[in-house]
């Protein structure tokens, strides 16, 4: 019964990270278009910050930790299927690093990259999505 609880709490928090996760670089889409100092760029540090201190980066830490739990105790870490699975969520969680690199570039008002850069940076949290499910729910190896 505990794991159902678990699991459950799980499947919030990587809702929660991967909604994060896709609109933080949307944010950085429209924030990359207004100039540094005025109020729009005041307004979307905070959304940002916020975005990413208070959703993202607790989501990720309780996905991290129920998702080991999980893997544990249901599959003893065992699994070419769950290893494959790990290394995208480490991916992941690489891209979700990058993102917080990005959002300090723009907190400190020297973000030179332009909002096509983060148009394609969103898609990257969207394909290891698809190759993460894939390898839950099909285990193809």
């Amino acid at each position: 019964m505990m794991d159902l609880w678990i699991k459950t709490l799980h499947v919030l928090a990587v809702i929660s990270w991967m909604a994060g996760l896709l609109y933080l670089p949307r944010l950085f889409v429209y924030h990359s278009s207004v100039p540094a100092g005025s109020e729009q760029d005041r307004l979307f540090r905070v959304m940002e910050y916020r975005l990413y201190r208070y959703i993202m980066r607790p989501a990720m830490i309780v996905a991290w930790i129920t998702g080991l739990w999980l893997a544990w105790s249901s599959f003893g870490l065992r699994g070419g299927w769950l290893h494959a699975k790990l290394a995208l969520v480490v991916a992941l969680s690489a891209h979700h690093g990058f993102q917080g690199f990005w959002l300090r570039s723009f907190a400190a008002g020297t973000n030179t990259r332009p909002g096509r850069f983060f148009r394609i940076q969103n898609e990257v949290p969207t394909l290891l999505m698809i190759g993460i499910v894939i390898f839950v729910i099909v285990k193809p190896f």
